[in-house]
C-alpha cells in the first residue's frame, strides 16, 4: 500500500513518520517500532511485548477460563492477543476500542458489579459484568486483562484474579 508520502533522511539517518500515520496507527512518542528488511523493502511495525508472547498468554487465559468459566481476554495497546471463552471467535486478533485503550493508559484495575455495556473492539459492545487489570512492565502500561461475564455478577475474587493474571504476564517480561 502506497501513501504517496516521501520523506528525506537527515544526516543522522532519521526520518519523520507523518502525524496522520502515527495517529491512525496509535503510535505515540516513546513507542518501540520493530524494523524488518525484506529484499529492498523496510517495514516499520509497532512493537508489542505481549504479542510476542501470544502462545504463553493463550495458555494462561485458557487456564483461567477453565477455572472461572468467564471470558478471559488479554490485550496489548492495539489488539486482543489472547482470549478464551464464548467470545473467542468474535474477538481474537481484533483491534481494541478507545475505551479499552483509555483503561490501559489510566492503569485501571477495577470490577464492574452492575451489568453495563463495554466496547471491547471498535463497534463491538457486550453487555455484562467485568473485571479489568492493567499489565505494567518496567513502569509502562503495555496491555490489559479483562474478565467478562455476560450474565453472572463479578465478585472481588474476579478482580483479584485479573490482577494476578496481569502480574503473571508482567513478570514474564521482566
Amino acid at each position: 500500500m502506497s501513501t504517496g508520502i516521501v520523506r528525506r533522511i537527515d544526516e543522522l539517518g532519521r526520518i519523520v513518520i507523518p502525524k496522520e500515520i502515527r495517529k491512525n496507527l496509535r503510535i505515540k512518542n516513546g513507542d518501540n517500532l520493530e524494523i524488518t528488511v525484506d529484499g529492498e523493502n523496510i517495514t516499520l511495525r509497532k512493537y508489542s511485548q505481549i504479542e510476542n508472547a501470544t502462545d504463553m498468554a493463550a495458555v494462561y487465559v485458557e487456564s483461567f477460563y477453565q477455572v472461572l468459566k468467564y471470558n478471559v481476554i488479554v490485550t496489548d495497546t492495539d489488539k486482543i492477543v489472547a482470549i478464551a471463552g464464548s467470545l473467542k471467535k468474535k474477538y481474537l486478533n481484533m483491534g481494541i476500542s478507545d475505551t479499552v485503550l483509555r483503561m490501559i493508559e489510566r492503569r485501571d484495575t477495577f470490577v464492574e458489579r452492575k451489568k453495563k455495556e463495554i466496547e471491547i473492539s471498535p463497534g463491538f459492545k457486550e453487555f455484562g459484568y467485568y473485571a479489568v487489570a492493567t499489565i505494567i512492565n518496567n513502569g509502562d502500561s503495555i496491555g490489559s486483562v479483562i474478565i467478562l461475564s455476560l450474565d453472572t455478577p463479578m465478585l472481588e475474587q474476579e478482580e483479584k484474579l485479573a490482577m494476578i493474571l496481569a502480574k503473571m504476564l508482567s513478570n514474564y517480561f521482566s
